[in-house]
Formats: structure tokens, sequence, C-alpha cells
């Protein structure tokens, strides 16, 4: 993510996306820089607009979770209770352990 990140941030004070910037930025930030990973990156961006990507991205509709409620029903606030324990009084305690050992 770090990389994306000095990506971006290249971009926003418009300075050159390269891979010598991009080792420079993650370096300040102490990330150690994996170089295979910078000039992987570097490639996959060649000929991509970063604005552009930027503006679909923040501009697409976002998917809704499906709603399961059929029509005419409201919704109810589903309620959870925990189980009851019966606490035994110590008589029953008494005649339970006597059971055990006639």
């Amino acid at each position: 993510m770090e990389y994306i990140y000095a990506v971006l941030l290249l971009n926003k004070a418009g300075k050159e996306v390269s891979e010598d910037a991009i080792k420079k930025v993650l370096e300040a930030a102490g990330v150690k820089v994996d170089v295979s990973r910078v000039k992987a990156l570097v490639a996959a961006l060649e000929g991509v607009d970063i604005n552009e990507a930027m503006e679909k991205a923040i501009s697409a509709p976002v998917a809704a979770a499906p709603v399961a409620v059929s029509a005419g029903a409201a919704p109810a606030a589903a309620k959870v209770e925990a189980p009851k324990e019966e606490v035994a009084s110590d008589e029953d305690a008494a005649a339970g352990l006597s059971a055990l050992f006639g």
C-alpha cells in the first residue's frame, strides 16, 4: 500500500512518478524498498493518467448489499438474549451432591 501512497503523493505534488522518485519517498518514510516492486509499479502505471483514474474511482457507483426483507414486513430489531442460568440454592446443591455419593 505504501508504494501506491508514494505514487499518489508524487502525483499530488506535481512531481514525475519515476522509480527513483518512488524510492526516495519510501526511504524518507522509513520503508525498506523492494526494487522489483517499484519497477513493476512504474511499468504498470505507464500510460495511465492517475488523475483520470482517481476521478473514475471516486465517481464510480458503489454496489449496495442486498437486503432480504419481504414486502410489507417492517424489519424488526433482533433481540438476542443470553440463556438464563439457574442458580441453585445451597439446599439444591447439597441434595445433588448427596445423590452422587449415596
